[in-house]
């Protein structure tokens, strides 16, 4: 199980097709305080907390990752670790215990069908719904309205200010005729 020398420290883990990423919640680290090594499935983060005490965290992951292909960052809030799996499988649990063997591959819950071999490109598909929505041709109202959102979103602050003025005076306007 996880070896952890503040008790007070916590973590919390999701994942995702690919990833799993790890958070561990301490704030106020310094990134040049903090070390993460990776051997085989053993992650080991090691970091110098703000009171000048050392905090560490040893984990037997449950399953392989790419230790090369390993993330991580500082936040103010937590330190946040994103593991590559090496394989895209459902991970029932973060953690194995030490003795405990490695599943074997016919065990593993696959999470997408194997018969899934295309991938989608989820940016290309957003850059092309964007390019849709800018060739739609409005009419009326709904025009007007996109004109202005549009200035308003490539607009400077100043513009965004005045927009954001010229709205509120309009809306006391409309406000007071009916009280």
């Amino acid at each position: 199980m996880a070896e952890i020398s503040h008790p007070n420290i916590k973590y919390d883990w999701y994942q995702t097709e690919s990833n799993v990423t790890i958070n561990i919640l301490v704030k106020k680290v310094k990134p040049e305080n903090v070390r993460v090594d990776i051997i085989d499935t053993k992650l080991s983060c090691i970091a110098k907390l703000e009171d000048d005490t050392d905090f560490s965290l040893t984990l037997h992951l449950a399953h392989a990752v790419q230790a090369d292909k390993t993330k991580w960052k500082v936040l103010p809030s937590k330190i946040e670790i994103k593991l590559h799996k090496t394989e895209s499988i459902h991970w029932e649990k973060l953690e194995k215990k030490p003795d405990e063997p490695e599943p074997k591959p016919d065990e593993v819950i696959k999470t997408y069908p194997s018969s899934k071999t295309q991938k989608k490109d989820w940016d290309k598909l957003a850059a092309e719904i964007k390019k849709e929505e800018a060739e739609e041709k409005l009419e009326g109202e709904a025009a007007l309205n996109q004109l202005f959102q549009k200035i308003y979103a490539e607009g400077s602050d100043e513009t965004r200010k005045a927009m954001n003025k010229s709205f509120v005076s309009e809306l006391k306007t409309l406000l007071f005729r009916f009280v």
